[in-house]
């Protein structure tokens, strides 16, 4: 028996309820459809400022976490708002502490922009950048723009629209047959 491959999903807001943590708890309610695993990161807000001089064994425990996390996912999708035209402090932070390490290197990796139209290439570009320093295989066809506003939520705080869900699950379908 062969496992699913595991897909890690990264938001990059530290907002509750965000419409970019929505796309990646509905992905983890497609998944199965797909037939994928997903975990979610949920320690964002924890992890230390980076520091180069904290980037050597032992590693804070945060930081620890989130690279044997990555370490064990085949791929990730990541969903990040922007914000001044770039990405968040707070997951560029996330970035830069997997810079130092090897775990996101050539590992598939792509992104749902859930902005409105016209908005999230800043962040877009900024996070494309990042990846390239850290050795992630950009999957070009798995990354997609879903605009999600409020509107496209049920009351589950999930992503209702039947075509979102349906683009989501070809995200994913696209990076795990990357992954595999």
């Amino acid at each position: 028996m062969t496992s699913k491959p595991l897909i890690l999903l990264l938001s990059g807001s530290l907002r509750r309820g965000s419409t970019n943590e929505a796309v990646l708890r509905t992905a983890q309610v497609v998944a199965p459809s797909v037939g994928v695993d997903t975990v979610m990161y949920e320690d964002l807000a924890r992890l230390p400022h980076f520091n180069p001089d904290d980037d050597t064994d032992p590693l804070p425990a945060p930081v620890a976490a989130l690279r044997t996390v990555l370490d064990r996912a085949d791929a990730i999708l990541v969903c990040t708002p922007e914000y001044a035209g770039t990405l968040p402090g707070a997951f560029k932070n996330l970035l830069d502490w997997t810079v130092g390490g090897t775990e996101i290197c050539d590992k598939p990796t792509a992104w749902i922009n859930a902005a409105a139209p016209g908005r999230g290439q800043g962040a877009e570009a900024t996070l494309r950048t990042v990846l390239g320093y850290t050795g992630a295989a950009i999957v070009e066809p798995a990354c997609a723009r879903i605009p999600v506003g409020r509107d496209l939520l049920g009351e589950d705080g999930l992503i209702a629209d039947p075509e979102a869900r349906r683009e989501l699950g070809g995200a994913l379908g696209l990076l795990t047959r990357t992954a595999v």
